[in-house]
C-alpha cells in the first residue's frame, strides 16, 4: 500500500467513524433533552463554523505550506517557525471568538432564538459555556491542517476517533446518568475539546523534523505566504457563508422546533462530507508535491482517478438517502413526526452536498497550483445571489424553499467553475470529467435506484424494510463501482493476482 492509499484509507476510516458517533447519539440526545434544545446543539455548530471566517486561511496555508517545505532540503527550522508563527496568531483568535459569543450570549437569547419550552435565561447560559466550547474547538483545525500537511494522517485519525467516541459516547452517558440538561451537554464537550487540543498539539510538535534552534515567531515568514493565505481567507470566507447563512437566516424566522428538525435534516445530509473530506485531504498534498516537480502527466493520471474515486464514495449514498429518506429516518429515529417533518428537507439537501462533494478535488487541484482567484470570484458572485434568494424563499415557502436555494447552488458550480477551470488547469480533460468520472457513475447508480424505489411496496416490518433498504444500497455501489474505469482496474488487476494465486498453487500441486 502506497503512502497515499494509506493517508486515503486512515481519513476514510476516522471520519466516517466521527460522522457515525455524530449520528447515532442524535435519537438519544432528543430523546434526553428534547428537539428544542436539540435546535441549541444545531445553533452550536452554526456559531462554530461561522466563526471560522476568523481563520484567516491559517489552517489552508499551513497544511500546503508543510506539505511543500516537507520535500525540499534543509527547511526544518522554516517549518518550525512557521507552525509557531501561525500557532500565537491562532489562538488569539480563538481567545477572541470565545470572548465574543460570551458577550453576545444576552443579544442571542433574548432578541434572536424563538424558543418555546426553554427560557431565555436558560439559552443564556447555554450560550456562554458555548463560547468556551467554540475557543477550543477552532485550534482543532489549525493543529489538524499541520498533522494533514505533514502526511500523518493515520495519526491524525486514531486521535479523531477516540476523541468522537469520548464526545458522542460521553454526552449520552451524561445525559442518561448524571442530568438531561443542555448545560451538561456542552460542559461534557468542554472536557473533551481540552483533552483533544492538547493532544493534536502534542503530536503536531513531536512530528515536525528537528532543528538546532528553538522554533520562534517569526514576522518575515508572512512575506511568502500571505498571498495564499489572503486568498484562502476569502474563499473560506465566503464558503461559510454559503454553507451557513441558511441556518442562521432559519433560526430568525423559524421556531426553535422547527430548526430542530432542519438541523437534523442538515447534519445528516452533511454526514455526506465523512466520505469526501478525507480524500481531499489525501490527494491535496500529493496536488500541491506534484506541482512543485511539475509532473503533469502524473497529477492528470492522480485527477481523474481520484474524481472517480469520489463518484463512487459519494453519488451510491446520496441517491439512495435522496430517494428513500422518508424510510431512512423512520428506521433511524423511530420518530413518525420526525420522519415527517425532515424527510423532504433530507432529500434536497443531499442532493446539493452530493455535488458540493464532487467539486472538492477540482478545487485542491487549484489550491495545489496557487489558483485561489477562481474560487474566490466565484463565492462572491454566488454570496451575492445567495442572500437574497435565501431571504426570498425562506419567507416564501419556509425551510423547503433555503434547501432548494443550497441545491441550486451547488448545480451552478457543477455547469460553471469546471469549464473555467480547465481552460487553466488540465486542458482537454473536462469532458473527461463531466462523462467519464461523474456522469456515467451517476446515470447507473441513479437508474437502480429509481427501479428499486418503484418496486418498494408497505413492507411487514421494518426489518424488512431495512433488508431491502441495505440490498439496494449494495446493489446501488456494486454497479456504480464496476461503472467507472479507475475501479474497474483495480478489481481486475485484483482478480488476476488471485488467479495467478491460485495458479501457481495449482501448478505446485500437480
Amino acid at each position: 500500500m502506497t503512502i497515499l492509499q494509506r493517508n486515503i484509507a486512515a481519513n476514510l476510516v476516522g471520519s466516517i467513524w466521527q460522522a457515525l458517533m455524530g449520528l447515532i447519539f442524535i435519537p438519544f440526545y432528543i430523546k434526553f433533552m428534547g428537539i428544542e434544545s436539540w435546535g441549541l446543539v444545531g445553533f452550536f455548530y452554526t456559531l462554530l463554523i461561522m466563526f471560522t471566517l476568523l481563520d484567516l486561511g491559517l489552517s489552508s496555508t499551513l497544511n500546503r505550506e508543510l506539505a511543500r517545505l516537507s520535500v525540499l532540503p534543509g527547511k526544518e527550522q522554516e517549518m518550525n517557525n512557521l507552525v509557531r508563527t501561525l500557532e500565537v496568531l491562532y489562538w488569539g483568535i480563538a481567545v477572541f471568538v470565545g470572548v465574543t459569543v460570551v458577550a453576545l450570549s444576552p443579544f442571542f437569547a433574548h432578541h434572536w432564538i424563538k424558543a418555546g419550552q426553554l427560557s431565555p435565561k436558560t439559552i443564556e447560559l447555554t450560550l456562554l459555556i458555548m463560547g468556551f466550547v467554540i475557543a477550543l474547538q477552532l485550534p482543532v483545525g489549525f493543529y489538524s491542517g499541520g498533522l494533514l500537511g505533514l502526511q500523518k494522517q493515520v495519526l491524525l485519525n486514531v486521535i479523531n476517533i477516540g476523541m468522537s467516541t469520548l464526545r458522542g459516547a460521553g454526552a449520552a452517558l451524561v445525559l442518561w446518568l448524571v442530568t438531561p440538561t443542555i448545560q451538561a451537554f456542552f460542559i461534557w464537550q468542554i472536557v473533551v475539546s481540552v483533552i483533544q487540543v492538547f493532544l493534536l498539539a502534542l503530536f503536531l510538535w513531536r512530528r515536525l523534523p528537528r532543528c538546532n534552534k528553538y522554533a520562534v515567531f517569526e514576522k518575515q515568514l508572512f512575506k511568502g505566504i500571505w498571498r495564499f493565505a489572503a486568498g484562502m481567507s476569502g474563499i473560506s470566507a465566503l464558503a461559510v457563508i454559503l454553507t451557513q447563512l441558511d441556518k442562521v437566516i432559519l433560526s430568525k424566522m423559524l421556531s426553535l422546533e422547527m430548526f430542530g428538525y432542519y438541523t437534523l435534516a442538515s447534519m445528516v445530509a452533511m454526514s455526506l462530507g465523512c466520505f469526501f473530506t478525507p480524500v481531499f485531504f489525501s490527494i491535496y498534498p500529493r496536488f500541491t508535491q506534484l506541482f512543485s516537480i511539475g509532473d503533469q502527466e502524473g497529477l492528470k493520471h492522480l485527477y481523474h482517478q481520484g474524481c472517480q474515486f469520489m463518484s463512487v464514495l459519494i453519488l451510491p449514498i446520496a441517491i439512495v438517502v435522496a430517494l428513500f429518506s422518508h424510510e431512512i429516518l423512520l428506521l433511524w429515529t423511530q420518530n413518525p413526526t420526525t420522519a415527517e417533518k425532515s424527510h423532504g428537507l433530507l432529500s434536497i439537501l443531499v442532493c446539493g452536498t452530493a455535488i458540493n462533494g464532487l467539486m472538492y478535488l477540482p478545487f485542491a487541484l487549484q489550491l495545489a497550483s496557487g489558483w485561489t482567484k477562481l474560487s474566490f470570484l466565484k463565492n462572491v458572485i454566488a454570496v451575492s445571489l445567495f442572500v437574497p434568494l435565501i431571504i426570498y424563499m425562506t419567507t416564501h415557502y419556509g425551510a423547503i424553499g433555503a434547501a432548494r436555494v443550497w441545491l441550486g447552488l451547488n448545480m451552478c458550480y457543477l455547469f460553471f467553475e469546471i469549464p473555467i477551470m480547465h481552460r487553466r488547469l488540465l486542458r482537454k480533460e473536462k469532458w473527461r470529467w463531466y462523462w467519464q468520472d461523474v456522469g456515467v457513475p451517476l446515470m447507473v447508480g441513479l437508474s437502480l435506484s429509481i427501479l428499486g424505489r418503484l418496486f418498494l411496496n408497505s413492507m411487514p416490518s421494518q426489518f424488512m424494510t431495512a433488508a431491502y433498504l441495505i440490498t439496494i444500497s449494495i446493489l446501488t455501489f456494486g454497479v456504480t463501482l464496476i461503472s467507472v474505469p479507475t475501479m474497474r482496474s483495480i478489481l481486475y488487476g485484483q482478480f488476476l493476482k488471485i488467479k495467478l494465486v491460485y495458479g501457481t498453487k495449482s501448478g505446485l500441486n500437480d
